[in-house]
This record gives C-alpha cells, structure tokens and sequence, in this order.
C-alpha cells in the first residue's frame, strides 16, 4: 500500500480520520490504520501535524516530451461525420496553430469502408488522418472502438486527445483515459492552450508562473474550461502530469473552420489487432427510432419555451412560431419533466448546448443551466411577463408580455416582412 502510518510517530489525535474523504482510515486504540478504500489521494498526509503518514509508492513520472500533435475523434455514424467532429476539427486546428507550426490536428477515423470520409476531414482542417478499419468495427461497440483507440495512443503518443460530448463520445473518452492512466475533463465549452512548462508544477517544484513560461518547452499545457456546481462557476482544469490530455467537447459550442475543396493531407493507416473475443457484447439487431427527432445543433433559427406556456397544448403555438419562421421547436428542462415534450428538444446543461443565429425564448426565466446551452447564440429574443426574469438581461431584444399575444404579432409582422421582400425583389 503506498500510504502508511508511522506507528511511533502516531499521536492518535484523529485528525487524519477526519480528512479522509474516502472513510479510508479506522482508529486501533490511539493508533491509525489505513483500510483497503485507500485511493492515495494523500489528503491525510498533509493533514496530520505530526508527520506521521507517508507515501511509501513510487509514482511513474511521464515523459511529457514524448508526446505531440492534437488529435480528434472524428466520430461517424452510418458512414456520415458527425456535426461535433467537424467542429473539433476546426478547434484543433486552432489550437495547434497556437502551439507551434510543427504541431498537426489529426482526425482519429474508425469503422469499416470509411476511408472516403479522409478527404472530408482535410476539407475542414485536418492535416493528418488515422485510419483504422476493421470489419469488427463497422458498428460501436465499447469494447472494440476502446481497444483499437487506446492502442493507436500508445503507438503515436498524442499530446492532446479531443472527444464529442455524444452519447457514444461519453461512453468511449473515459474508458480509454483509464487504459491510458491519464486524466478526462468532461463537457467542456472552452479550451485554450498555454505553451508552458508544467513539469516543475507537477513536480511541486515551483508554483505555476505564467509570466515565466518558455514558448519552446516542449511540454504544452490544455486549460479545460466547464460549469461546475450546477452552472454556478466555471472551473479551468489542467492535466499537468499525465499524457494525453483528453477532453470531451458539448456540440455546438466550437466553431467550424470554412470549408476548403480539395485540401489533402497525410493519410496513415493503422491496421488494428482486435478479435471477436476482445469485444465482450453482441449487437443483435440495431433499431432506430421512428419517432421524429429533431436537430437542434444545426438549427439557425430555434424558438423554445419554458414553462410560462402554463400546459403541453401550448407547444401547438410554438410548433407553428417554428415553421412560420422556419426554426425548429426547442424546450427548458421544466417541460421536458412536465413530459409536456420529448427530451430531444431540450436546450441547456443537461440538454443540447445550441448556437443558432437566432435563438426565441418564450415564457423561459432563464436558470442558469438553460443559459449555458443558449448563451452563445447570435441574436437571443426572450419573450416574458417578468421583466426581471434573468433571460430578459441576457436577451439582445427582451419583449415584456404574454407570449399567447406577442408571438400572433411577430407572426404577423413576419408575413408583412415577407411580403415587402417579395415586392422589393421582383
């Protein structure tokens, strides 16, 4: 065990028990014991005033030089990129410009008969492709697309390794950061990276003094940036000892690059080593969902409501705000507990963060967990009865009034403006 009490040096004061957060030490008489719920996050260590707790573990140290470029999974479904991947794509190629020239944004491709989606991820940033295809691929499994991913990881040593916060991306990131021994920031909305020497920090050899930092260290340093305690805060986490770095990313929240037609780039291609065996579930059948689905990270127009509508039926409304200004139907977390509508629809924290040109709230406060998903539209039109609702100060055109009477006039007033650019047209 790496954390051990000093038997001769233990005064039996307890304090230790008390800063354990894991219940990992148990009091023998006046002497502590550590217990097998041990994790050596040495919490008792600095806690106890008498030295008497010591790490007897020796701790791998990481050769953080050893590890370069930038990574995305350019996760795929049915043979289509996914919107996210595209998006990260365009996020590691800014950050790789950040860090050095040499640094390359690599888009990590696995599946089977994929290889024709390369030419996709040059086009939109990309100046490597990893290819791994195998017919045992052709579907996510966990299992599978873990193995085959954290074996590339160990062949080429990525410095930085970017996820989709997807369903598949949620699942995958964190399995492959154990098998790596490294560290996973989830649902980020922000990265940026700092060129820095971290290996002193990790070390505790010096506190993290930016203004010191050397451009050509070699080690490079990704600040993570997500809400924390319910969207209250945000917190910045830094990876300084392990490598890579990995991230899972909220669609959405980052920026495309503009399509290039015709951008090559590097193909590799990495011939994987899985077996029937090493994948532990069966995919039977796979059935899709009938129902209609709709797709908030590609919308440009969306309008939502909140619980302001009073019941379901008021959904029949904002289904016809929707068309008539051609967006599509999206919800506060309130509704979708109400079961007034699907979860698909849903805008916030624990929905889908959204970027549309044009975001309509109507009878939506704004808690801070909806603001998260929606505050970086472009344009935020917030309709409510309190004009002290949190929404109307975020709002760039905040209307105060019943939405049962203010949208008939925008839809109105959306006719009119149809019309008159009709005219001018023709």
């Amino acid at each position: 065990m790496a954390i051990q009490v000093i038997k001769d040096k233990c005064k039996g004061c307890q304090l230790c028990v008390k800063a354990c957060p894991f219940n990992a030490i148990d009091m023998e008489g006046k002497l502590a014991v550590i217990n097998d719920k041990c994790t050596a996050c040495k919490a008792c260590i600095a806690k106890c005033p008498f030295n008497a707790i010591e790490n007897t573990g020796s701790e791998e140290v990481v050769d953080l030089s050893a590890y370069k470029h930038i990574w995305v999974f350019a996760e795929q479904r049915d043979g289509k990129l996914m919107n996210v991947a595209l998006e990260l794509i365009g996020e590691g190629y800014r950050l790789a410009k950040e860090i050095s020239e040499d640094t390359k944004v690599c888009a990590l491709l696995v599946g089977d008969g994929i290889g024709n989606l390369a030419d996709e991820c040059y086009a939109y940033g990309a100046d490597e492709v990893i290819l791994i295809e195998d017919p045992l691929l052709k579907n996510f499994t966990t299992d599978g697309y873990t193995k085959v991913i954290t074996d590339a990881i160990h062949e080429y040593k990525p410095e930085i390794v970017l996820y989709g916060a997807t369903h598949i991306g949620r699942d995958l990131a964190p399995r492959v950061a154990a098998r790596c021994n490294t560290g996973l920031t989830a649902d980020c909305t922000r990265l940026d990276v700092k060129v820095s020497s971290y290996i002193d920090y990790a070390n505790k050899n010096t506190t993290l003094d930016t203004s010191t930092l050397d451009p050509k260290d070699p080690s490079t340093g990704i600040k993570q940036t997500r809400p924390a305690f319910g969207g209250n805060l945000m917190a910045t986490i830094i990876c300084p000892r392990t490598r890579p770095q990995m991230s899972t990313v909220r669609p959405g929240v980052m920026q495309k690059r503009e399509k290039v037609e015709g951008a090559k780039g590097e193909l590799v291609v990495f011939k994987p080593t899985v077996k029937a065996a090493d994948i532990r579930t069966t995919i039977v059948d796979i059935v899709k969902s009938a129902k209609e689905m709709v797709s908030l990270t590609d919308a440009e127009i969306i309008c939502s409501a909140g619980r302001g509508l009073g019941d379901a039926s008021g959904f029949d409304l904002i289904t016809k705000f929707a068309d008539k200004v051609g967006g599509v139907v999206g919800s506060s977390r309130a509704c979708v507990d109400a079961g007034w509508i699907d979860h698909s629809h849903q805008v916030g924290q624990t929905g889908t963060t959204v970027k549309p040109r044009i975001y309509f709230a109507c009878g939506i406060s704004g808690a801070i967990q909806h603001l998260a998903g929606m505050q970086t539209s472009d344009i935020i039109v917030a309709i409510n009865k309190d004009p002290d609702a949190p929404i109307m100060e975020m709002a760039d055109f905040a209307i105060c009034g019943d939405l049962y009477k203010v949208i008939p006039e925008i839809m109105n007033e959306w006719d009119n403006a149809e019309a008159l650019y009709d005219a001018s047209t023709k």
